[in-house]
């Protein structure tokens, strides 16, 4: 019999195994049929690297919740212990919703692949990601729900914050192991509030994509042999905008303050600060935001003189700093939870100074 400790367990293994097998498959083809990221002005790679990562991450998740779903359908739960069978019924209430979440990761998925494939009009790409985001705002209640009363409201803030999420971690997919580096650690956080406050759907999904992204890491942390591209830098920012919004954080806080629903903002606060820094820096430079180029601040750093795994080290570092404070909010009064906000700040201007100062090395 499966308790719910031992069948997170296994999502994970499975999920690494098989996003690290199709991964490795998804490469290969992309070598042959000559999907690849070829060296350019606007790119930081200095050789040819396969494209397509997102099929494999995407075709993970999507994997597991349908296997899943059909799993319950069929009444194949026998093998559950009693801890994981009582909660069948409420995972069949849920299995529309989550319909529509595949189908809003779906439809993310392939138009990233026609995009890294043919490319499409930034604001065209913009325009889906908010239908997208609306879809999943209204159909499948992925909304924030706290404070608001207004149904208008909460859904227009939702869709801006999916939207925001979903292009920070596609601006993050700019260096070997970036984007699916920070998703993890970001993920695990919110994996952990969800386990918290008994959120067993929300955990379960948490669990598979982690181990979606760990294993497709195998293959993209530096030297990368493979990039996600945008068929996986949009769904990463999907499903962990995803979590952010259905996570529930001031509920089961300890000291049962209203100022744990700021843990995801503390938690984003590297991936935001990349995507505020870099699109300023070329609104600045009278550029388009949603033009590529090495303007990242991982590109910044990495010309201080850092290696491309020190640059990766240094950002999960960076991250993880800021998601240590996100976690103790659930235990702090508010003058605690004023010095994590600043803490986190003070993370950030560390990171600032580090581009701003140093002596610049060649880019080669």
């Amino acid at each position: 019999m499966l308790s719910l400790g031992l069948l997170g367990v296994l999502l994970f293994v499975g999920a690494f195994v098989l996003s690290a097998v199709l991964t490795s498959i998804v490469r290969r083809c992309s070598i042959r049929k000559g999907f690849v990221s070829r060296p350019s002005e606007d790119r930081y790679n200095r050789t040819v690297i396969a494209l397509g990562g997102g099929i494999a991450i995407f075709w993970t998740i999507a994997a597991f919740v349908l296997g899943g779903a059909l799993a319950v359908k069929l009444g194949a739960t026998g093998w559950f212990g009693e801890d994981v069978a009582i909660h069948v019924e409420g995972f069949l209430s849920k299995l529309n919703k989550l319909f529509v979440v595949m189908a809003c990761a779906l439809a993310l998925h392939l138009m990233g692949l026609w995009d890294d494939r043919k490319g499409l009009d930034p604001f065209v790409k913009l325009g889906i990601q908010m239908l997208v985001a609306a879809a999943a705002a209204v159909f499948a209640n992925v909304r924030v729900e706290f404070f608001i009363d207004s149904t208008f409201a909460t859904i227009s803030l939702s869709v801006l914050w999916m939207v925001l999420i979903i292009n920070a971690f596609n601006f993050l997919d700019n260096m070997d192991g970036l984007s699916a580096g920070i998703a993890v650690i970001a993920s695990s956080v919110l994996l952990m509030a969800a386990i918290l406050a008994g959120q067993v759907f929300v955990s379960g999904m948490a669990i598979v994509f982690i181990g979606s992204l760990v294993g497709f890491l195998v293959w993209n942390f530096p030297p990368a042999k493979i990039f996600m591209g945008d068929s996986g830098s949009l769904v990463v920012g999907f499903f962990v905008g995803l979590l952010t919004l259905r996570t529930t954080y001031y509920e089961e806080a300890l000291s049962g303050e209203w100022y744990a629903v700021f843990l995801p903002l503390v938690v984003m606060a590297v991936p935001l600060y990349d995507f505020m820094s870099v699109t300023i820096l070329r609104m600045i430079q009278g550029k388009s935001p949603f033009v590529g180029d090495t303007q990242h601040f991982s590109h910044r750093i990495k010309r201080r003189g850092l290696s491309d795994v020190q640059t990766a080290l240094t950002l999960y570092l960076a991250t993880l700093c800021t998601a240590i404070g996100a976690v103790c909010l659930y235990q702090v009064d508010l003058l605690g939870a004023i010095l994590i906000f600043v803490q986190t700040l003070m993370i950030l201007a560390i990171i600032a100074i580090m581009e701003m100062t140093g002596e610049k090395s060649p880019r080669d």
